[in-house]
């Protein structure tokens, strides 16, 4: 069976690495905000070229201490409006309802699956104050057109580069990350940051993360415990350097899809710049996905679909259940991922495509 995404194999060339960074982490003492995190911190805002990196303990607690953050300065209020793509994963929904602001959906394009910048203008309202700006699985949004719409208007950007990792960013926007095991820099558990080059900002998030304190035992913010692990930490300060490399490896097995796929049934992903996209996921189109993903299977070839239900879809957001989004909830129908990762083989990407191609 090729997997999906083959965890084991990815980490076991750093086995070694791993255990002697353990052994030293036990060794120290020092389980919480230790050097591994200060290092891990100062590498992904060089790596990202930000002023600063606040690590925290995934990326969902990313988004909302961005906006909590935004809160405490002043620049967004509580209730005021946030522009979210409408397909993506509920995470970004849920961080802007744990800060008491309101999502509003906006509709995706057919062709990359990010945010329609034709479409956001048309729902700008006084009330509108932000937008979560998603690279959903791994593509750079329209970002010339996005800070064009939102500097015309006023409105704060956030990006959700939580499947972003190595992308290069246009503006110097804050973002949130996340290294859940899967994510092309994947730590060994859950962990997450934010970059930034706003200092007053990166001030309000380093506090709220610690229980909204810079010093033991005074708060000056209502905050959270909210901490990269210091071992999390340690494990992606050696993946760290190797991520490049990787995404490399993801791009030669795309282009190899893209152009060696041919299934008038399968509708494959289209890029902007082949620059802009670190396929974090390689998301297929059919309009008989569970057919298609039985007969992968069938054949020895493990897919994920990316996401089955969208948002406004959910029981957990019942409000939001009367919206029709019918370009969300044509792509949330068809929408199936290929096995996508740095240490497929050149037979298992040859087994993948002339499947998919007698299909």
């Amino acid at each position: 069976m090729i997997k999906f995404l083959d965890l084991h194999k990815l980490n076991k060339p750093f086995k070694d690495q791993f255990l002697a960074k353990t052994t030293a982490f036990l060794d120290n003492g020092w389980y919480i905000l230790g050097n591994e995190v200060k290092q891990f911190e100062t590498s992904f805002a060089s790596f990202s070229k930000a002023k600063h990196c606040i690590g925290v303990g995934n990326g969902l607690d990313a988004l909302v201490l961005i906006l909590k953050a935004h809160i405490q300065l002043g620049n967004i209020q509580k209730g005021d409006e946030v522009i979210v793509p409408a397909n993506t994963y509920i995470a970004s929904v849920l961080a802007i309802l744990e800060a008491d602001l309101t999502p509003v959906f906006v509709e995706p394009s057919f062709e990359t699956y990010n945010i329609d910048p034709n479409l956001i203008e048309d729902i700008i309202t006084s009330k509108t104050k932000a937008i979560l700006v998603v690279h959903l699985y791994g593509q750079l949004a329209e970002m010339d057109k996005i800070n064009a719409i939102c500097e015309s208007h006023n409105i704060l950007i956030i990006e959700d580069a939580a499947q972003a990792h190595g992308l290069t960013f246009k503006g110097n926007h804050t973002r949130a990350f996340s290294f859940y095991p899967g994510k092309n820099l994947g730590a060994l558990g859950d962990g997450g940051a934010i970059t930034t080059s706003d200092a007053n900002l990166a001030e309000v998030l380093f506090s709220l993360r610690n229980y909204g304190s810079t010093k033991k035992y005074h708060n000056d913010y209502v905050g959270v415990n909210s901490r990269l692990d210091e071992l999390q930490a340690a494990y992606l300060n050696i993946k760290l350097p190797h991520l490049n490399a990787e995404n490399e490896s993801r791009k030669k097995a795309a282009k190899r899809y893209l152009s060696e796929i041919k299934n008038h049934k399968i509708h494959l992903p289209i890029w902007n710049n082949f620059n802009d996209h670190i396929f974090h996921l390689f998301v297929i189109r059919t309009e008989s996905r569970d057919t298609l993903q039985e007969y992968l299977y069938k054949n020895g070839i493990e897919t994920v679909i990316h996401y089955p239900i969208p948002p406004h879809k959910q029981k957990a957001l019942l409000e939001f259940n009367h919206l029709s989004l019918p370009i969300t909830e044509k792509i949330h129908q068809e929408v199936l991922s290929l096995p996508m990762s740095s240490v497929l083989t050149d037979e298992e990407i040859k087994h993948i495509i002339a499947t998919l191609n007698s299909y």
